[in-house]
């Protein structure tokens, strides 16, 4: 069995007599993320980290993560707890933290972002990284995996964060975020610089290409990056640490000022922001996240009927306004009732509920994302249970549409002239402007 494997067959056992260790979220050699319960309480969802402590000082690195919980910003990933313990005989340290939704790893091998969607995600990648510098902690692990979204914002993760001038926890595999010094096991603000230039590069074409433009010019760079992001991604590049560009003057360079091209129109870049940028500050990670999985690339299965035709309702589309900070969250939009109880025909819907999903969410989206729920209906139309049979590209979307598809009611099926019970594929459709749903009844 695998290390990961061996990980993954931890689900369902308890840390340090606290926290159970729920849903596994991933994992590798040195590490496993699982979901949890702050406080014991089912409805306080955290993540929970297990950190193999083999290659570890476990009392120095329980130190290290409780210092990096006292950190607090709305762009950096709060830290509850943090602890030691053993499981079937495997020390390991664990670490309590917010539960997030999504990361930006998991958007990028799908497509890259767009110049302006990277320009709405530094601000806050740079506000969580002065935090962490101006309380003279190094962040460590900046790369798309470590950018997230959680609570409606876009946050850094923070399990990572280092003393400055503190070695590395463990011994770490120097990788392509990784700047040179990081070899000799020590990490200063200098290689955050580093990896973040790596992490734009990475945004913008899918691709992490570490050659510095110090050593070689433009030439070390990929030809279609465009400006500012080139020139910020070359002065972080710098093989001397002291060379490189600092948070402050990235945050210029984004602002239009110390660019090295001249800035595009203001009425060109006007319009493409009225029409394309996502929230600053509001943003989940689901958005940055979410912004690449509205391409159409994904496509709910449809279940054929095998024996006779299915049985349609019309779409249902409800449309959001934009949202204001003002304004509270919605509660789940439900549809107007398809048909009474006396009226209805055997095998309809009564009520639809769509998913509660922000206008912030829905204005990431280009194109269309599908998912697809299968839910199982009693002979009084209520639904019993709900699985996802196409999520899609997104957790954040699927996770609405089956918390939606939960609370849908139908009219009893009929068989041999008594209510029966029934299954159903409902297909959300999300758009910009509109969330629609079609439910189709599945025959046996």
């Amino acid at each position: 069995m695998s290390k990961t494997d061996a990980w993954k067959a931890w689900e369902g056992r308890v840390v340090d007599g606290k926290y159970p260790l729920r849903q596994w979220l991933g994992g590798s050699d040195h590490s496993a993320v699982f979901v949890t319960e702050k406080g014991g309480q089912p409805s306080q969802k955290a993540a929970i980290k297990l950190i193999d402590a083999s290659t570890l000082d476990p009392e120095r690195e329980v130190a290290r993560i409780s210092a990096a919980s006292k950190l607090s910003h709305p762009h950096l990933l709060s830290i509850y707890s943090a602890g030691r313990c053993s499981i079937d005989g495997t020390s390991v340290v664990y670490v309590v933290m917010e539960h997030a939704d999504e990361d930006l790893s998991q958007i990028l091998p799908q497509r890259a972002l767009t110049p302006v969607e990277v320009s709405d995600m530094l601000p806050a990648v740079l506000d969580g990284l002065l935090q962490l510098h101006s309380n003279n902690f190094v962040h460590s692990r900046i790369r798309p995996s470590n950018i997230l979204a959680a609570a409606d914002q876009l946050k850094l993760s923070t399990d990572q964060a280092t003393p400055v001038g503190e070695p590395l926890p463990g011994r770490r595999r120097v990788g392509v975020y990784d700047a040179p010094e990081v070899a000799s096991g020590t990490v200063s603000p200098a290689a955050d610089i580093w990896s973040l230039g790596v992490t734009i590069i990475t945004a913008l074409t899918q691709q992490a290409t570490p050659q510095t433009a110090a050593s070689q010019g433009d030439s070390g760079l990929p030809g279609n990056l465009p400006e500012p992001f080139r020139s910020i991604a070359r002065e972080c590049l710098h093989i001397e640490p002291q060379q490189r560009i600092s948070l402050v003057d990235i945050r210029a360079r984004l602002q239009g000022e110390g660019r090295s091209v001249p800035a595009e129109p203001e009425t060109k870049r006007a319009s493409e922001r009225d029409s394309n940028r996502l929230p600053v500050f509001v943003i989940p990670l689901v958005l940055v996240v979410l912004a690449l999985a509205a391409w159409g690339l994904f496509h709910a299965r449809g279940k054929e009927s095998s024996a006779q035709p299915a049985q349609q309702t019309p779409p249902t589309s409800v449309q959001t306004p934009a949202a204001t900070p003002s304004r509270p969250k919605p509660s789940p939009s439900a549809s107007p009732v398809v048909a009474t109880k006396s009226t209805a025909a055997a095998g309809t819907v009564l009520h639809q509920v769509m998913p509660d999903v922000s206008q912030s969410a829905k204005n990431t989206i280009r194109g269309t994302i599908k998912v697809s729920v299968q839910v199982q209906v009693d002979a009084t139309g209520k639904v019993t249970s709900a699985k996802l049979k196409s999520a899609g590209p997104s957790r954040y979307f699927a996770g609405h549409a089956l918390k939606a598809a939960e609370q849908w009611q139908f009219a009893p099926a009929q068989a041999n002239g008594q209510p029966a019970t029934s299954a159903w594929l409902i297909q959300f459709r999300f758009k910009r402007n509109s969330v629609q749903a079609e439910p189709e009844r599945i025959t046996r």
